[in-house]
């Protein structure tokens, strides 16, 4: 695409909004850069960003999903099976060291659509095996982390296949900088106000002390999410185990905590399609009984989904569920983004596998984590199963109802 100063202007936002306000980058910080190819121009102006921070050490490693289609493609069984040992030492070595992580996506949403999902399939469960104590670090906030976006041609083309490739890229641009407040004269001030809100909406439901969440919409979802004993909710700003205080998610709106392992039960039906190892699943319903998947369905990637709740034991059960109102920006510009890092926020969701231990008190524990009901897998895979129609309840332990959202928008708390 044709670059302009306009432009210019708000990716050199954007990358100070990754640094200042996603992980918070102190003084003496270093951050690790995880993006693919073609996001080089953002991440140079994220390593300008913190190194005027004042960073010690700027750490970036380039992915090419094509060298993965490559794999599958072209090598045998045992390169679909080798992951090399230092890998995840590396990743152990800089949590240890206190990098804060930043990582970019914008991969093509359907590049593996051709391959074996088997393969696809068992790589990414040895990968899961492999991060395991990486993941869980990071998901335990024991540093600050957080992931943005780079408008990559293969992304844009798949949202907009109806536009030419540059401006298709444009118009994914346009997207990112409205939804992440890029395009705000003073993001860093437009989020503060905006954290503030969501600060205020968990403060109101950690009061409330549900038992269950309850969501119904027109699409068929009914189902009801027991939550774990002594849950916290959470959304926005999160501050790491180092005190550094971050945005995970840039953007973000929701509202989220761990469910009880053994206490979903019901209908869940996607609002919208899901981008899962490589390729695109639709019209998804599962059903669940006693916390456990039951029946899964899907127009498109049923194999894909199935072999995916079949990851391991907990990756049949729930670890997520956030509520996000249907006028979120995301949702507010009608694009189906084809990223969960977006599309997530343009609905209430579900998340199959791990829970968050910091959605449990002391659930930095592994033994009082999963005594309160909370989920361990090697997946997390969130997708979207609210609406415009969507209404949820909170249920009290003795039974009782609280409307919390009507036609998917809050009606307490914090409605803005």
């Amino acid at each position: 695409m044709t670059l302009n100063a306009d432009f210019e202007a708000k990716l050199a936002r954007y990358a100070e909004l990754l640094v200042r306000t996603g992980v918070n980058l102190p003084e003496g910080g270093k951050v690790r850069v995880t993006a693919p190819l073609e996001a080089a121009p953002l991440v140079r102006l994220v390593s300008r960003a913190a190194y005027r921070a004042g960073a010690l050490d700027v750490r970036v490693d380039y992915t090419d999903a094509h060298l993965s289609l490559t794999r599958y493609e072209d090598g045998g069984d045992a390169a679909v099976d080798f992951l090399p040992e230092w890998a995840a030492q590396e990743g152990e070595n800089l949590v240890a060291d206190g990098y804060a992580f930043i990582s970019v996506v914008g991969e093509d949403p359907s590049l593996l659509s051709g391959v074996d999902q088997g393969r696809v399939a068992r790589r990414s469960k040895a990968v899961a095996a492999s991060m395991r104590n990486v993941q869980r670090a990071i998901g335990g906030m024991e540093v600050s982390w957080t992931v943005g976006a780079m408008s990559t041609p293969a992304w844009a083309r798949a949202v907009y296949p109806d536009l030419p490739e540059e401006q298709a890229v444009s118009r994914l641009w346009d997207d990112i900088f409205t939804v992440s407040r890029a395009d705000e004269p003073d993001p860093v001030a437009a989020w503060n106000a905006h954290l503030d809100r969501l600060e205020r909406l968990c403060t109101f439901l950690n009061g409330r002390r549900y038992a269950a969440i309850h969501l119904r919409s027109e699409l068929g979802t009914d189902l009801t999410v027991g939550l774990a004993e002594g849950h916290i909710w959470q959304g926005g700003a999160e501050t790491a185990k180092n005190g550094v205080r971050g945005v995970p998610n840039i953007p973000t709106d929701e509202v989220f905590t761990a469910p009880h392992r053994e206490r979903v039960d019901g209908v869940a039906v996607a609002s919208k399609p899901l981008s899962v190892r490589g390729q695109l699943a639709e019209g998804i319903r599962m059903r669940f009984e006693g916390g456990r998947v039951v029946e899964v369905t899907a127009e498109k990637g049923e194999d894909t989904l199935r072999q995916l709740v079949e990851t391991d034991e907990g990756a049949a059960r729930l670890g997520e569920i956030a509520l996000v109102p249907a006028s979120a920006p995301v949702a507010r510009t009608g694009t189906l983004f084809l990223n969960t890092l977006f599309d997530e926020n343009a609905a209430s969701h579900i998340a199959l596998g791990r829970c968050y231990p910091t959605n449990v008190q002391d659930g930095e524990n592994p033994e009082a984590l999963i005594a309160a009901g909370g989920n361990d897998s090697l997946i997390h895979v969130d997708w979207m199963i609210g609406t415009p129609g969507t209404d949820v309840d909170g249920v009290r332990e003795d039974g009782t109802r609280e409307p919390l959202m009507r036609g998917g928008e809050w009606v307490v708390g914090e409605k803005k």
